[in-house]
């Protein structure tokens, strides 16, 4: 029959082991449950509080990233107007510039052709000098008589007159 015994309960042991189960459930709880719940409370705040952080600081890269965009587009914009500007500017002075140098030309054009009037009338005039003073002394030999000056005057008006006409 001993093994009978074995299989039976005996209901003060049973009683002392179910007390015993209750007892270390009761610890258990308290001592080991309840600080590592704890524990797992402040990780998982920690946790929510550095993911709350984490899209605070990404929300404000992204504006940061945006306003720094439009800082950039704001630059090229008032870069390229300023390089517009700069080429309208030069190609303005450049047409001031090649005015003004046609405008010089023009004048130094214009006194050079008053120069050469000028200089084409004084040689004239000197060729006229010099033609009717030889034009005297040929006739004066010529003649060799006495011209009296206005005649002589007459004379190289009509000549000059005529070389003035064949050139």
């Amino acid at each position: 029959m001993e093994t009978q015994q074995l299989v039976t309960l005996v209901p003060w042991t049973f009683i002392a082991q179910i007390l015993n189960l209750f007892l270390q459930m009761y610890l258990i709880k308290r001592f080991l449950f309840k600080p590592i719940n704890e524990i797992l409370e402040k990780r998982r705040q920690l946790t929510d509080k550095e993911i709350k952080d984490a899209r605070s600081a990404n929300e404000e890269a992204v504006k940061l990233k945006a306003k720094y965009e439009s800082n950039i587009a704001d630059a090229r914009a008032e870069a390229a107007a300023i390089v517009s500007s700069a080429q309208k500017e030069a190609e303005i002075r450049a047409e001031e510039l090649v005015r003004s140098a046609e405008a010089q030309v023009a004048g130094i054009k214009a006194k050079a052709e008053a120069d050469i009037a000028q200089e084409r009338k004084k040689a004239i005039n000197e060729a006229k000098d010099e033609i009717g003073g030889l034009v005297m002394d040929i006739a004066g030999k010529v003649v060799e008589k006495e011209i009296h000056e206005e005649d002589h005057r007459k004379l190289i008006e009509e000549f000059i007159q005529s070389v003035g006409e064949a050139s």
